[in-house]
């Protein structure tokens, strides 16, 4: 029997666990079928491997996203799902939360914080990112200093302010232009915000600012999206194990263990940039 990817689908052959949605995909014998609670994440949540502290780092959950629940163990560490793309990974519980419920509100900022109070004098009490959700509390805006500022309610029920300027439309036009705001961020395996990312949650981050969900991965964006022969602004191009965002048909802006960074190469130019592009498997893009 084929086997569901393990990366989106939520089975466990050694405990015998799985989700409902599972029933009868399976191997026979005697399976534990659960049903996912929603959840959300309190913080930047590590989704790891395993429920353990120094397993591989596979995803990460940021302030605010909605999860599903899908079991724990005894040692504190939580199974869950990031509900926009259904990646699995365990996380420590006490980073969970219920979900928020009122005026949601979604930070534009690459990376931002929440005060104590109105002022940027007053302590940190949130460090949110681009994509993180927060909710819009009760009591008027304030300004001070010529800059506005909001009440929010941060995951977890703390109370804060933030500048309105970290909650404005995003100004970019396109992700391709959103993505060259990501120049020299750090490269981070699994991580999904401008704190610390890697290839494919950088090209996940951009396009989902932009309301066009794509999955996690890089072999799963390449499969999502619809293959193309020459790329153009806003293409991604596919490597063994990478991916990038196209700026026009030559330079790519990517996150790469190279340089540890968030860089620009031009396919085919230097030592590099010949390396990707012969490695090159191909082009997709968007057209949902």
């Amino acid at each position: 029997m084929h086997l569901p990817d393990s990366r989106t689908h939520a089975y466990q052959p050694d405990s015998r666990l799985a989700e409902d949605a599972l029933r009868g995909q399976l191997s026979e014998g005697e399976w534990t079928y659960i049903t996912p609670r929603p959840i959300a994440a309190t913080s930047r949540l590590s989704l790891r491997s395993g429920p353990r502290a120094d397993a591989a780092q596979v995803s990460e959950a940021l302030p605010g996203e909605a999860l599903e629940l899908l079991w724990d163990d005894a040692g504190g560490w939580a199974y869950v799902r990031t509900v926009h793309d259904r990646y699995l990974g365990w996380t420590p519980a006490a980073g969970l939360t219920e979900p928020q419920h009122g005026d949601l509100l979604t930070v534009t900022a690459l990376r931002a914080h929440a005060y104590a109070g109105p002022k940027v004098s007053q302590p940190i009490v949130g460090e949110l990112c681009l994509g993180a959700r927060i909710i819009r509390a009760s009591g008027e805006a304030v300004t001070e200093g010529g800059r506005p500022w909001l009440p929010v309610s941060l995951p977890g029920g703390k109370d804060g302010w933030m500048g309105e300027a970290t909650l404005s439309p995003i100004p970019e036009a396109d992700p391709a232009a959103l993505t060259m705001r990501f120049l020299d961020t750090p490269y981070v395996w699994g991580g999904r915000s401008a704190w610390g990312l890697d290839c494919s949650g950088l090209t996940q981050l951009v396009f989902g600012a932009f309301g066009q969900l794509i999955p996690r991965d890089a072999d799963q964006q390449q499969e999502f999206l619809s293959a193309v022969e020459w790329p153009q602004r806003g293409d991604l191009a596919f490597f063994p194990g990478h991916v990038g965002l196209m700026l026009d048909e030559r330079r790519m802006v990517h996150a790469n263990a190279t340089h540890m960074r968030v860089t620009v190469e031009t396919l085919g130019e230097g030592e590099y940039g010949q390396k990707l592009a012969e490695g090159c498997t191909g082009f997709g893009r968007w057209t949902a």
